[in-house]
């Protein structure tokens, strides 16, 4: 098995057994192998006599290959004491005091094995509302939200997987317009992907600008009427600010509900791609197409004879996670089993793209995916049908809307999930999403690394036009398209994230739901001038083309923040105040661009990053991330906010340092070895550290395309326009409804 860098270390940093003292007791072999015997081992479930060794091999072989790798938590778990191998749940949040705190309760213990969440807010009395029991009155859904997100901050799975939450309501519901802007209002919503639940009724009254009726969970009565033309535009200004909430069509995914005698779809797990019922798991894996090729006359053509194979293998292996999971609830394990879903992915579509020439952004590239998808659910449909011969059909399939065909083993087949981590440990790209950057250099004290993408590499070296000095240019510039040395032929295939229109982004994203029982995960990237106009009409050609549901993400909005310029007393914009004018200050607009400095500390109760960022004018921007451990985030994150205002206002530098250096935190002072006094204190001592470098090295050049950070000592350098890793400091992506690093494995969904 070849494993590159990156894969070793996400391996032993979140798969790897490790003894109490957290020392790595386990080889990649045989975490595969601890996997392979535990999911063979459902074999004998059905025939006593089955060679569980033999059916081992092939599953062995089949990750070791790296043509198949089955969601996080089956990699983790399985064979060991915890056994929870499903990626992510639905839980029902009802609407009394007893049944939101059970819904509290059974996510905490669901966090704590590893899965993440997906609620619906729905059923939830409107902020207001009389509470008869008591004589108060509702303080409504985002209230409780916050509470949910409290618990799964406490929790925060035990170091291996973070919590994550789909947090999603009605269109229709009372407390709709507070529930839009929840995550741009403050900061204490930090665990939740939000989406509304967009009807065909709604999207109808938004086209023909007519008001529509908001209903009252607690009855059913018409509690008010909005115009539907303003929540749409309210919902798509809110997406182009900061990414969220995203829509799910909910009719549309209550119209391909298997068994509506179960219940309606109310919400998804936290990426979106798997509406679930409440307690249904989802259990996934991930079918690597860049595996999925053979040799043809001038290049490579899709090999569907091992696709075939391994598609077969892995619906089987599917198949028996459900039987071997050790369920963290009663609930869950029965509603999982009444249907027996699963969800057979892809991940290395961009990559195949680019082994046989064609771009993304092409109708051919789309053509790719029908052609591909079709072929993986037809062949995970039948691989179902015979296991249904062997084992018996689900047992919900005589009341299922599957009931007149062939009897099947699995309620669903296909689902298109995220493959952050799966992606790294198989070297590829991620999912079904384009490839975001194909090189980038990393400085690691003196020396600098150039990372690339091995099949950009492997192009250029056939073409003899491979050197170092290319490299580093496409790592600067970010993007292959203006680099007009470079053949178009090349340039037109190797595209990045941010080249391809969001409409193709979206054309992709249909043509795999299509194809797909389940639903898709991919993220919509939009450079940071978009207008809101794009958005609106990304998520109206959704609807159109037929997906369930569009995430959306503007480059750079999640990190800036807008604030007026001041004006003086004649009206007249002008720069920042100096406090002369009228007494008051006011920040200068924060920059679209700057540098930035990440420094990792370690504090009395974990890890804490420090980003100082400047401009020409000097440091104007800090603020902070917390590791798993880590501190106290909303403190911290208020230290930030103060002082980056402090300082776009004039006030001097020294003057910060000197307010927050000393600060004593007492989890600090008990612990030997401490460095700093508080997460205060690092931050005044980062600033210290920020302005000496800059005084003795000056602030370097602005970069005219996508910066990617470099590191010296434990600080690292970079664009704030990026994201970084709270963990290692690196840029991560948004792709799958979610966000990863592609270093240490990072992501923010699990």
């Amino acid at each position: 098995m070849i494993l590159s860098e990156n894969a070793l270390a996400v391996l032993e940093k979140r798969y790897l057994v490790k003894d109490p003292d957290g020392n790595i007791i386990e080889t990649p072999e045989q975490l595969f192998r601890r996997v392979s015997t535990a999911v063979a081992s459902a074999e004998k479930l059905y025939d006593p006599a089955a060679d569980t060794e033999r059916v081992g091999e092939l599953f062995y072989d089949m990750m070791t290959g790296l043509r198949f790798l089955p969601n996080s938590p089956t990699l983790m778990n399985a064979g060991r004491d915890l056994g929870q191998l499903s990626a992510c749940f639905v839980l029902p949040v009802g609407d009394s005091m007893n049944e939101i705190f059970e819904a509290v309760r059974k996510a905490a213990l669901i966090h704590k094995s590893g899965g993440g969440t997906g609620f619906s807010f729905s059923r939830l009395r409107p902020k207001g509302s009389a509470v008869r029991s008591t004589g108060g009155v509702a303080s409504g859904p985002v209230s409780f939200m916050r509470v949910f997100n409290a618990a799964t901050e406490a929790v925060k799975q035990g170091g291996t997987r973070r919590g994550a939450n789909m947090g999603m309501l009605r269109v229709d519901h009372p407390d709709l317009l507070e529930f839009i802007s929840c995550k741009s209002e403050g900061g204490d919503i930090t665990n939740f992907n939000i989406s509304v639940a967009v009807t065909e009724e709604f999207m109808k009254a938004a086209e023909e600008g007519r008001d529509y009726d908001l209903i009252d969970p607690n009855g059913g009565r018409i509690a008010g009427r909005l115009n539907a033309r303003e929540v749409l535009d309210k919902i798509v200004d809110s997406a182009w600010r900061n990414g969220e909430p995203g829509i799910v069509f909910i009719d549309r995914l209550n119209r391909d509900n298997i068994t509506p005698s179960l219940g309606s779809f109310e919400s998804t797990n936290p990426c979106g791609e798997q509406p679930l019922l409440p307690y249904e798991s989802c259990n996934l894996g991930s079918v690597n197409l860049s595996a999925m090729l053979k040799d043809a006359p001038g290049g490579f053509e899709i090999d569907y004879d091992a696709l075939g194979e391994t598609v077969d293998l892995a619906v089987r292996f599917l198949d028996n996670v459900i039987d071997i999971n050790k369920f963290p609830l009663e609930e869950i394990e029965r509603a999982t089993k009444l249907t027996r879903k699963i969800g057979l992915g892809v991940m290395g579509f961009a990559d195949m793209l680019l082994k046989l020439g064609i771009p993304y952004d092409s109708d051919e590239g789309v053509q790719t995916a029908r052609d591909v998808m079709s072929f993986i659910r037809s062949r995970a449909r039948a691989a179902s049908k015979k296991l249904a011969a062997e084992r018996g059909e689900f047992p919900m399939f005589p009341q299922s809307t599957l009931s007149g065909g062939p009897k099947m083993r699995n309620g669903t087949v296909t689902t298109v999930a995220p493959t952050g981590t799966l992606s790294i440990i198989a070297g590829v790209s991620s999912g079904v999403e384009p490839v975001f950057a194909y090189a980038y250099v990393r400085r690691v004290m003196d020396t600098e690394l150039l990372e690339s993408s091995p099949v950009l590499l492997a192009e250029l070296k056939k073409r003899g036009l491979f050197s170092d000095e290319l490299m580093r240019r496409i790592a600067r510039e970010g993007s292959l398209s203006g680099i007009d040395e470079l053949p178009e032929e090349i340039r037109r295939v190797f595209v990045t994230a941010h080249d391809i229109t969001p409409e193709w982004h979206i054309r992709m994203q249909a043509a795999f739901q299509e194809f797909t029982d389940n639903a898709v995960s991919k993220t919509v990237n939009f450079p940071a001038n978009a207008e809101r106009a794009d958005v609106e009409r990304v998520f109206l050609l959704a609807r159109e083309l037929g997906c369930k549901g569009v995430t959306i993400y503007r480059d750079g909005s999640r990190d800036s923040q807008v604030l007026n310029i001041a004006k003086t007393d004649s009206g007249a914009e002008g720069g920042p105040s100096d406090g002369r004018a009228g007494g008051t200050l006011e920040p200068r607009p924060r920059p679209q661009m700057m540098h930035g400095v990440t420094e990792q500390v370690k504090i009395g109760c974990g890890k804490l990053y420090v980003t100082v960022n400047y401009d020409e004018h000097g440091i104007c921007e800090v603020f902070t991330n917390t590791g798993r451990h880590g501190g106290c985030p909303s403190q911290s994150e208020a230290t930030g906010r103060l002082a980056s205002i402090a300082l776009r206002s004039g006030i001097s530098l020294q003057t910060v340092i000197k307010q927050l250096k000393g600060i004593r935190c007492p989890s600090t002072i008990r612990q030997p070895g401490m460095e700093v006094l508080s997460c205060p204190d690092a931050i005044a001592r980062t600033l210290e550290k920020v302005s000496a470098l800059l005084a003795s090295n000056g602030a370097p050049d602005m970069p005219s395309g996508p910066a990617q950070p470099a590191r010296t000592g434990g600080i690292t350098f970079g664009l704030s326009g990026l994201h970084y890793c709270p963990e290692c400091g690196d840029p991560i992506e948004h792709e799958g409804g979610c966000v990863i690093c592609r270093r240490c494995g990072y992501s923010k969904c699990g």
